[in-house]
């Protein structure tokens, strides 16, 4: 049977600039609260950057943790070694489904783990089976996106572990209702609870002058980048002076350039790859456009606006959330690239009203999604459940 070991900490460039306070400091003799993060992935993506946080935001006089990806890991697992926490990885589907049962309980037990938090279906589902196997006391559940999946594989398998789970948490009002319809049985321990970024680390600048506008994310289908740029064609005819820059890369980029060659907007729009510097990326444009078909709570869009950009985002997911229409940007529906273009030029007709716009969204970000404030609340969650079932440290 071929099982993974543990990764002991190491520095890393990548965690370079993680501060050396917030490495753990659980007081010598004094039994941690021992909590395992368990998610599909550790590579480098919204979720995957929370996860960080969540190593370097933790109690560390009162909780030790540690992450497991059921597949590979990259840079945010290389930032949670640095911080001094051990991070595995599982390596599926080079191994199967029980193999990754058996290394999940293992481990649960080797490390006398008290709280297993896992993040989407997937990992909840194997990850709360192995932590009943192993009497693991306390389980909660994070889901990031809309609801629990969309198969009904996967919506048998999240009322499956929601059936042993403690507390199910939504990221957003709109994820945890559609929780609650696809399993009314479990509608009573599902909580809404905003995911935040860290705001201390965007320093607000304000849009910039020029009508340019930026976009943020992988370049996969959910993020629907197609319609945008079929709206970006409709803002140029109106809009000579408009541009748009996008950050990331994915699958759909070969796709989506040949789509600007197709549309006439090669002039326009400046695809830039993945990048490491996009807080100071997004100090350069006027406003920040999003054109996704689905979302939980978007970080970008709350950097976006931690920096005093408008947004113009689809009504989808967590979105209408965190923009408030006409007040810190725009809403349009989701693949009508009609819709949005007709948001991002009223937009760019609100130029002088920018700086109100973005201060008002600086203002919203740092109020209601923070990232403290989202960790106060799980380990607020976390001493509650650990209360009710008798464990004390």
């Amino acid at each position: 049977m071929t099982t993974a070991t543990l990764s002991e900490p190491t520095s890393s460039a990548n965690g370079a600039g993680i501060p050396d306070a917030a490495r753990h400091r659980v007081r010598p003799g004094v039994r941690p609260i021992h909590v395992c993060h368990v998610s599909m992935t550790l590579r480098t993506g919204g979720l995957e950057r929370l996860l960080v946080e969540f190593g370097r935001l933790a109690n560390r006089d009162r909780y030790l943790l540690e992450f497991v990806s059921l597949t590979d890991a990259g840079p945010p697992a290389d930032d949670l070694r640095a911080l001094g926490v051990r991070v595995r990885s599982l390596g599926f589907p080079k191994i199967g489904k029980t193999e990754i049962y058996r290394s999940l309980k293992t481990l649960f037990r080797e490390r006398s783990i008290d709280i297993v938090h896992t993040h989407n279906t997937y990992p909840h589902f194997y990850g709360t089976m192995a932590a009943v196997s192993a009497r693991v006391p306390v389980i909660v559940n994070s889901q990031h996106g809309r609801g629990c999946g969309n198969g009904w594989k996967d919506h048998l398998q999240f009322a499956i572990a929601n059936h042993f789970a403690d507390r199910i948490v939504g990221v957003s009002e709109d994820a945890t209702q559609l929780c609650r319809q696809q399993n009314p049985a479990a509608a009573s321990r599902m909580i809404r609870l905003w995911n935040g970024i860290d705001v201390g680390r965007f320093r607000f600048a304000g849009p910039a002058g020029g009508c340019t506008a930026i976009s943020v994310g992988r370049l996969s289908s959910e993020k629907d980048f197609a319609t945008l740029l079929r709206a970006t064609a409709i803002v140029k005819s109106r809009v000579p002076e408009y541009r748009l820059k996008m950050v990331g890369d994915g699958a759909e980029r070969a796709a989506l350039e040949s789509l600007c060659t197709e549309l006439d907007i090669t002039d326009v729009v400046t695809f830039l790859g993945e990048r490491h510097d996009v807080p100071a990326l997004l100090t350069e444009a006027g406003f920040y456009v999003a054109s996704s078909r689905t979302e939980g709570i978007s970080l970008t869009i709350l950097e976006a606006m931690s920096v005093g950009l408008p947004v113009v985002t689809t009504a989808v997911g967590g979105s209408p959330e965190i923009v408030e229409e006409g007040v810190t940007g725009h809403l349009a529906p989701a693949q009508n690239p009609q819709a949005l273009a007709d948001a991002m030029i009223r937009m760019c007709e609100r130029r002088g009203e920018w700086q109100a716009i973005g201060s008002a969204g600086r203002a919203r970000v740092e109020q209601h999604f923070n990232v403290r404030t989202m960790m106060n609340g799980y380990e607020r969650l976390y001493e509650e459940l650990l209360e009710s079932k008798g464990v004390h440290r």
